[in-house]
């Protein structure tokens, strides 16, 4: 099963975590306090990152989990967005990488 996933640009991942707590009903799977936040539902694969050089709110990139996926792709689209495919374990793997105290492990869906 594909699940679009959306990236986002933060000032305040805590003040956003808040609103999109409520918002999806759900709170994140994953919280890297004052970096990073993952939300992953059945349909929606929505992570947030501090990223001081974008404005609050700017797409970062688009893409699909895709569990059938055999690796990490990236491709732009006629718009000029990214759109990468992976799976949870590649998403995993990139975010164990960039925060390994996180020590994140999927949780199947």
């Amino acid at each position: 099963m594909k699940k679009l996933h959306i990236a986002l640009s933060a000032h305040d991942i805590a003040a956003v975590v808040a609103d999109y707590t409520q918002r999806l009903g759900s709170a994140p799977c994953l919280l890297v306090p004052g970096q990073y936040a993952l939300w992953r539902t059945e349909t929606l694969n929505l992570s947030v990152r501090q990223d001081a050089a974008l404005n609050p709110g700017t797409l970062r990139h688009l893409g699909w989990e895709d569990a059938s996926t055999p690796a990490f792709t990236q491709e732009v689209d006629a718009n000029g967005i990214v759109w990468e495919r992976f799976s949870a374990a590649q998403q995993a793997a990139e975010i164990n990488g960039l925060w390994p105290a996180a020590a994140y492990v999927p949780d199947a869906l």
